[in-house]
């Protein structure tokens, strides 16, 4: 009788975990292809930045909003999303989630103007904050046995370091021969495809018991980020911004960027202390208290916070000041994930044997110096001397500092919190990427001000000196994105002391880069 009156949810769980779906590796390729887009759609349009912000009109100061409107909605909604996803069925919340990103990017490639594409990136996010922890919860149910499932997470993370190459040479394509509008269009033909195989080979399931949503939680959190990424841009906002010749921003004691920040302190420490007080919190506390995982989700953020900027000004640096086309600077940008792919590999079979901790400081330590080495970049700099270095030391430090963070992440996690603990670490990752774009964006654009403040004497004076005043930016904004990853450097030092025996056997971290 107990059997008659189960629900197909319970039923299908109940065969799944029986016996292996026989249509798992086609599953997986539907996956696949929805995490891939995800990837892509987070560095695609940083090669088509340049041209969407000629086009639109869109200030210095704002012009990071069409990277962290997406990063953003996309880190603060991730943990609701594995909820939604949970509670309401996974296929369901993914499919949705394609066909949500579908429409966002429709709307972002004809947007008329900077509100309605800043509005359609952060869409974008929202959807992807569905499709992401779905499909990983699928991946999970899909497959039961250890071997095949650790296989399964290996394509995802293979994924998740090469899409950011794709993407750039992608962005460069389209962005070069057609449009940089096709860089939001391509995602709506890829999005409906694979909705479509969705509905075949995708089986449903769903958690169950209790299903009550973090609401509060959720608010507070989004408010509370949206404050502190708005009040950075805010200080760099110009103060008349009619007159084309200004070069006064607001700066960082301006009433507006005050308020914000301390709008953003406020909502960010309700939200600590209703997660504290709620039965069902959406990041339950005792998740991100234990030293070695909140020691990685902080790593993650400071290593966010550098990288993404790492990407934002070098794309500025290669078309504006070297003269790269779109195409040229996608393929600029490949050492880098190819070293990220490569080192990957190495680094999995290393961190058994030495543990998580000598390779985190080894990983943050080379970053750290690739990245210092970009403040010596100039006007005229060559790219083999100057630039790739430093791309191939932050590949190689950043592959020794995924693998192992990503595994520490989930050191003495409960079965019943695993799924937040590995949401929590992309969301770290999102956030930080969110918020280091806007804070080192803010720090770029009040340097080029300064510099043209103190040395522009006519309008000619300004047209000529504004290639030299970017530099004056990129080398302001390098120095603190090494200050943030020094940061993460002594978060390694200080706050891990995970061992090799402590790692698990079978964590797959899968950074959503």
């Amino acid at each position: 009788m107990t059997e008659s009156v189960k629900t197909p949810d319970e039923a299908d769980d109940a065969s799944l975990r029986e016996s292996p779906d026989p249509r798992r590796w086609i599953t997986l390729a539907v996956l696949a292809a929805a995490q891939l887009m995800i990837v892509l759609d987070a560095s695609i349009v940083n090669i088509a930045l340049p041209s969407a912000q000629e086009d639109l009109g869109i200030s210095n100061a704002d012009r990071q909003w069409v990277v962290t409107a997406y990063t953003l909605a996309f880190g603060a909604l991730l943990l609701l999303g594995g909820r939604i996803a949970d509670y309401t069925g996974r296929k369901r919340t993914f499919i949705l989630g394609l066909l949500g990103f579908a429409v966002a990017s429709a709307i972002g490639g004809v947007a008329p103007n900077q509100e309605l594409l800043f509005a359609a990136r952060a869409l974008q996010g929202a959807f992807a904050a569905l499709m992401a922890p779905a499909a990983l919860s699928l991946i999970t149910v899909t497959f039961t046995e250890p071997k095949e499932r650790a296989k399964a997470f290996g394509v995802f993370g293979a994924l998740s370091g090469g899409g950011a190459a794709i993407g750039l040479i992608v962005g460069g394509v389209l962005t070069e021969y057609a449009s940089w509008r096709w860089c939001l269009g391509v995602n709506v033909p890829v999005a409906l495809l694979v909705g479509a195989l969705a509905v075949p080979f995708v089986r449903e399931s769903k958690a169950h018991g209790d299903t009550r949503y973090d609401v509060p939680g959720v608010l507070l959190a989004t408010a509370g980020l949206f404050s502190l990424v708005y009040g950075f841009t805010e200080a760099a906002r110009a103060k008349n911004p009619d007159d084309p010749q200004s070069t006064e921003v607001l700066g960082w004691t301006a009433p507006s960027t005050l308020g914000f920040l301390v709008a953003a302190v406020v909502l960010l420490v309700a939200f600590v202390l209703w997660e504290q007080r709620s039965k069902n919190p959406m990041l339950p506390l005792r998740v991100v208290l234990d030293r070695n995982r909140g020691g990685s989700y902080l790593i993650f953020l400071l290593v966010g916070a550098g990288l993404f900027a790492m990407f934002l000004f070098l794309t500025y640096y290669f078309q504006i000041n070297l003269g790269y086309d779109p195409l040229k600077s996608g393929f600029a940008f490949l050492p880098f994930s190819a070293g990220i792919i490569l080192a990957a590999g190495v680094v999995a079979q290393l961190l058994p044997r030495v543990g998580p901790k000598p390779l985190l400081v080894t990983g943050l330590v080379m970053a750290v110096a690739g990245m210092l080495l970009l403040t010596r970049i100039s006007n005229d700099s060559s790219y083999v001397t100057h630039v790739l270095p430093a791309e191939l030391l932050l590949s190689v430090g950043m592959a020794c500092v995924f693998i192992p963070a990503s595994s520490t992440a989930l050191v003495g996690v409960g079965s019943h919190d695993a799924g937040v603990a590995s949401a929590v670490l992309n969301t770290a990752q999102q956030i930080g990427g969110s918020l280091g774009t806007a804070l080192l964006n803010t720090l770029f654009a009040a340097s080029v001000t300064g510099y043209l403040s103190d040395n522009v004497r006519s309008p000619e004076d300004a047209e000529r000196l504004l290639p030299l005043a970017f530099i004056e930016g990129y080398h302001v904004a390098f120095f603190w994105a090494a200050m943030l990853l020094a940061g993460a450097l002594l978060v390694a030092l200080f706050v891990m002391n995970a061992r090799k025996e402590d790692v698990p056997d079978d964590s797959v971290g899968v950074p959503a880069a």
